[in-house]
């Protein structure tokens, strides 16, 4: 009777556990981020003119989808990474396109969970994963040829690119909306739901990520502000709704291995690539006082540009604009 039962609540476990990977194949066939961008400034928007190619790239057991602007005669290459409530078309909406427009290469990834990268399984997938995956396709990129590579990062994308070039030589340059260390109980404490339950959940995730309890993947919007992702309530409202962005949901191994990640190296030691921080004035996930104590580490060159009126995730067009003239304004400055 008893091992009925655990065979019945395993299976249980196993069918939250183990998530499938999006049918879709291209963002032609999807159509949340079409309704999202009607929130953006009409030049912003996505159109037959104007789309970036699609592409597969093979990384491990891995196909990571890939926004592709390719400019074979630009000076610079910029690669655009999501966070934990977006995905790498939301990227090339946002910067992917307007700096494309500008003349640069972008390339925006889908990392494994998200948007249309199709995975094994979601509970293999580990922060540590999507680490080395960025890391390798930098230096895919840079065998290709020798132009610069710039790195974009929303949200927990921002301290992914930093802990990215913590271990990759071929950054040149490394751009953010918010750097996070997961490490500082303060950033923990005011980035997760349930703040005040911290000291029992954050103890309760490490243990149960190492149970077969750990395979469950549980919505991000339950753990984190996902709430508190964009200021215009109707985009928002898509985004939720969005299974491969704010909607998604992970595993509670990865959860426990993103909010404890150690890199590489501590931030103090990290003398590579200059720093941009693009904050968004009013965001009211993740503010400025949250990203200045890895700035304050840093050794290398770091600036400060606040975006006007800017959500967590930019809708705004004096957000959009500002981030579109100094992200350009930090790559021709750091070309060199």
């Amino acid at each position: 009777m008893k091992r009925g039962f655990l065979v019945t609540i395993l299976l249980i476990v196993q069918s939250f556990a183990y998530g499938h990977p999006p049918k879709e194949k291209s963002y032609n066939e999807q159509q949340a981020w079409k309704d999202l961008q009607q929130f953006l400034p009409e030049h912003y928007r996505i159109h037959e003119n104007n789309q970036p190619q699609e592409a597969f790239w093979s990384w491990k057991n891995n196909q990571v989808h890939l926004d592709y602007y390719p400019r074979p005669n630009s000076t610079a290459k910029v690669i655009l990474l999501h966070g934990v409530g977006t995905n790498g078309r939301q990227m090339s909406l946002i910067l992917g396109q307007p700096l494309a427009a500008a003349g640069y290469e972008t390339i925006a990834l889908d990392l494994p969970g998200y948007g249309l990268t199709q995975y094994p399984n979601k509970k293999d997938i580990r922060y540590e994963d999507w680490v080395q995956l960025v890391s390798d396709f930098v230096d895919a990129e840079a065998q290709k040829d020798a132009r610069p590579i710039f790195l974009y990062g929303l949200s927990a994308g921002g301290m992914l690119t930093l802990h990215v070039a913590m271990q990759n030589q071929n950054v040149k340059g490394i751009i953010g909306m918010t750097f996070l260390d997961q490490r500082d109980p303060l950033v923990k404490s005011q980035t997760m739901r349930f703040s005040s339950l911290k000291p029992v959940l954050l103890p309760g995730m490490k243990v149960t990520s190492k149970t077969v309890f750990g395979n469950i993947a549980i919505p991000m919007s339950w753990v984190s502000k996902m709430n508190t992702l964009t200021n215009n309530p109707d985009a928002l409202n898509v985004m939720l709704k969005d299974k491969t962005s704010a909607g998604n949901s992970m595993s509670i191994r990865f959860l426990n291995s993103y909010m404890n990640y150690q890199p590489k190296m501590e931030i103090s030691a990290y003398k590579q690539a200059p720093v941009l921080l693009t904050q968004p004035a009013e965001d009211r996930w993740t503010p400025l006082d949250l990203s200045e104590p890895v700035l304050e580490q840093l050794k290398v060159p770091t600036q400060v540009v606040m975006l006007p009126k800017g959500s967590h995730y930019p809708t705004e067009a004096e957000a959009l604009e500002q981030l579109r003239q100094s992200s350009i304004q930090f790559i021709q400055k750091n070309l060199n």
